[in-house]
């Protein structure tokens, strides 16, 4: 199957998207329970979201590398991930995207949100052909993430573990069929192509 080489894959319904974090339990677990950030959460410093699982797991080592033992899918509002990608510039230079080095360094200074397109993964982390999208949210864009766009906040720490559990014994099609069913995010092409080196 052909994939796109830079697109946004994600978990989305009509109105909300689903993005991945993993912190440690004292913030994840009161995070999962409450549904909203806890004031621990820091919301001066940049945070980034990822919408694809296999790339957190990627980051985070099936939640086992330490201050990340807690995964969160964190559901937020189109309207909200929207504005980022609108918001957002290349978090490095790209030739092709910015005319010149300095032009980007200015951009980089008043965009609250940045992208990064990384190797996306399979089950067993390895890269693939084709990337990923990252988004580092700061200033406006962390506050608005932590504070309005976030529709609701799950722990999947279980799931990590029961399909790295599978991954672990071989079984991938059992793996494969607990993943989350990512699927091109429509509304991405026309702000994206600002941003695909």
């Amino acid at each position: 199957m052909h994939e796109a080489q830079r697109e946004i894959r994600a978990v989305h319904t009509a109105d909300t998207v689903t993005v991945y974090q993993a912190y440690s339990p004292g913030i994840g677990l009161p995070a999962a329970r409450e549904g909203r950030f806890p004031a621990a959460w820091k919301r001066d410093r940049m945070t980034w979201i990822k919408p694809s699982f296999l790339w957190m797991m990627y980051r985070c080592g099936w939640a086992t590398k330490e201050g990340q033992e807690t995964v969160l899918a964190v559901e937020i509002s189109r309207e909200g991930f929207d504005w980022a990608l609108r918001h957002a510039c290349l978090s490095s230079y790209a030739p092709g995207v910015h005319p010149d080095r300095e032009t980007w360094r200015r951009e980089l200074k008043r965009s609250p949100t940045r992208v990064q397109w990384d190797p996306e993964r399979d089950l067993r982390l390895r890269p693939l052909p084709y990337r990923s999208l990252q988004l580092g949210l700061s200033g406006e864009a962390a506050r608005g993430y932590a504070d309005e766009w976030t529709v609701a906040i799950r722990d999947v720490t279980p799931l990590v573990h029961e399909i790295h559990a599978h991954v672990r014994n071989d079984d991938l099609d059992a793996a494969r069929a607990l993943l989350p069913r990512e699927q091109p995010y429509p509304a991405a092409d026309a702000v994206l192509s600002a941003l695909r080196p």
